[in-house]
């Protein structure tokens, strides 16, 4: 699934998982039970992978609390938050759309890492040891099983928290950088736009200073070495992907603001009767066409949607006696939109569940097709020419 597996719902919330997690949370604690083995090599075998699999939970825990503060937050302002996703990178709030006014952006996004921050000075006072920052590997050796892994927590939230405030667009940083100059301009888009540019331009001193670890330079705060310079750069190439696919939603959202569905949906597909054989589909009408899919209809009434990759499901030999009725995705199963919805929540939704098109529906009345397509010309015309791209 794009939004990963779900694994819990917190206060109306999915909660889900990226596969990527799976790898990063067991790089963690591979390199926790590392450092517990060099550093306290007095503790046993069990103790060491019981404390590096905890201290991993309560990592990405952390990480929840912080994405849960910008979600809760943008609820409290009126705008719905469709999940929480824990990835490679730690975690993203899928915000349904954007904030309404600068201030609104600014409170939303300024929780995160207040919250990151407060949790890694509670997780120091329970340690112990407030002044573990200076050296937490250094000390780490003077330290009881609990206060090791409160010390640990503790400095990682706190470096979370600041990491966050750096103005790399999408980053925490550079959303209040985009508030900011969202208030100074009124234009969202322009605002996006320089902060886009900046976040690019940050990402590319962080692969730059990765490089150059990788080649043995020092480099103040982040160190030297090939595989801490290797995640630089990774770091580095991700924002600066990130910020360029945030800049283009939001210009995509722009150019379909106020346009509804009936302006670009296609208002006659054809469609076909549940009763035909795959047989009489596929050489009456996806070979005889450019579409991929058919409202199915039952007495003027949409039942389902037949695509081509329903019929890739039955074996050749299978499609002289199986119906479009047992191969259909049925109307239940189906997202349906409204004509007079707005064509950037329509797009929403055809991205987060990687759909190709939406039937329209008016009440209980079929009355067209939205593809992925139509909107995508649409754009283009809109953009001269450019070719969008979805993030």
């Amino acid at each position: 699934m794009r939004d990963g597996l779900r694994i819990a719902r917190l206060f109306g919330i999915d909660i889900r998982l990226d596969w990527s997690w799976l790898l990063i949370f067991a790089l963690i604690t591979l390199n926790l039970s590392a450092v517990f083995a060099q550093q306290q090599p007095e503790w046993s075998l069990a103790l060491r992978w019981s404390l590096a699999i905890g201290t991993s939970v309560l990592f990405f825990a952390s990480v929840l609390v912080h994405e849960l503060a910008h979600s809760l937050t943008a609820v409290g302002q009126g705008i719905k938050v469709r999940n929480i996703t824990l990835f490679l990178f730690g975690g993203v709030s899928n915000i349904q759309r954007q904030p309404e006014s600068p201030g609104s952006e600014f409170l939303i996004t300024i929780v995160g890492p207040v919250s990151s921050i407060i949790l890694g000075v509670m997780f120091l006072v329970l340690a112990g040891l407030p002044g573990i920052m200076t050296d937490p590997m250094g000390t780490i050796e003077t330290l009881g099983p609990a206060a090791t892994v409160f010390s640990l927590l503790g400095s990682v939230n706190l470096v979370l928290g600041v990491f966050n405030l750096i103005p790399g667009f999408p980053l925490d940083g550079g959303r209040l950088l985009r508030s900011g100059l969202w208030a100074a301009t009124g234009d969202l888009t322009r605002a996006t736009r320089w902060a886009s540019w900046v976040g690019q331009g940050i990402a590319w001193l962080l692969i730059a200073a990765g490089v150059a670890m990788i080649f043995g330079i020092q480099i103040p705060f982040f160190g030297t070495g090939f595989i801490n310079g290797l995640w630089l750069v990774f770091i580095g190439w991700f924002l600066s992907s990130a910020s360029r696919r945030s800049y283009q939603q939001v210009v995509i959202e722009d150019m379909l603001e106020d346009v509804p569905v009936s302006r670009l949906m296609r208002g006659s597909p054809p469609t076909v009767s549940p009763d035909i054989t795959l047989d009489e589909l596929v050489d009456g009408y996806i070979m005889s066409s450019s579409d991929r899919s058919f409202p199915v209809l039952e007495n003027g009434v949409l039942i389902g949607l037949i695509a081509l990759s329903d019929v890739r499901e039955y074996a050749r030999s299978e499609w002289p006696t199986t119906r479009v009725r047992q191969a259909m995705t049925p109307r239940e199963a189906l997202d349906t939109v409204d004509p007079n919805e707005d064509a950037a929540e329509a797009l929403q939704k055809l991205v987060r569940r990687d759909l190709r098109q939406l039937p329209v529906q008016e009440g209980e009345q079929f009355v067209g097709l939205l593809r992925r397509q139509d909107i995508v010309k649409w754009l283009q015309l809109q953009s001269d020419g450019g070719q969008p791209q979805f993030a």
